[in-house]
C-alpha cells in the first residue's frame, strides 16, 4: 500500500469524509459500507452501518442505514460535491448470524436493500458493489482515487 496515504480505520456505526487522500479501511459482515467518489473533486467518504432503518426510538445515529447515507451524502455535500459527481460502491450485506432455527436472520440482505434504494433516489449510479454471501470483507477505500480494494475473509462459526 502506498506510504503517501492518511490512514483512517472505519468503525461500524460511522461514517468518514476527507479532501485529503485516506485510505479508509473497514470489517464487514452483515454490516454495509457506501463508498462515495467524487470524480470531479477527486474526494471521497465511506459509511458502516448496522441495521437498515432508524425505527424513531433512540438515537438517529448512523447505526441505521438510512441515517447514515444521509449524513454520508451530507458530508459530500459541505465539502463542494454536487449530486451529478458522485458515484457509489456498497459493499458487505454478508448473512453471517443464524436465527435458533438454522435460518438467516436478513439482516445483510435489508441493510443492501436500503443502500440501492436510497442510492437510486438520489441519483447517484452504483459503479461497483460486493454484497451478500456468507463471508466477512475486508475493504479499503481510496478517497482521491475512488478505488476500493477488498478482500474475503474466511468464515468463522459463531
Amino acid at each position: 500500500m502506498d506510504n503517501n496515504y492518511l490512514q483512517h480505520f472505519l468503525y461500524p456505526s460511522s461514517l468518514f469524509v476527507s479532501k485529503d487522500p485516506y485510505v479508509v479501511k473497514t470489517i464487514l459482515g452483515s454490516c454495509v459500507a457506501i463508498c462515495l467518489w467524487d470524480k470531479r473533486l477527486k474526494i471521497g467518504g465511506m459509511n458502516h452501518y448496522m441495521l437498515s432503518n432508524w425505527n424513531g426510538n433512540d438515537l438517529a445515529s448512523p447505526k441505521y442505514g438510512n441515517i447514515a447515507i444521509d449524513k454520508l451524502v451530507e458530508r459530500m455535500f459541505a465539502l463542494g460535491s454536487r449530486i451529478e459527481d458522485l458515484q457509489a460502491k456498497i459493499f458487505g450485506g454478508g448473512e453471517l448470524l443464524e436465527s435458533g432455527q438454522g435460518k438467516s436472520t436478513l439482516i445483510g440482505e435489508r441493510n443492501i436493500r436500503v443502500a440501492r434504494l436510497m442510492l437510486e433516489e438520489k441519483r447517484i449510479p452504483i459503479v461497483a458493489s460486493s454484497t451478500g454471501g456468507r463471508r466477512g470483507r475486508k475493504i479499503l477505500f481510496f478517497t482521491d482515487t475512488g478505488e476500493v480494494r477488498h478482500k474475503f475473509l474466511e468464515k468463522k462459526v459463531y
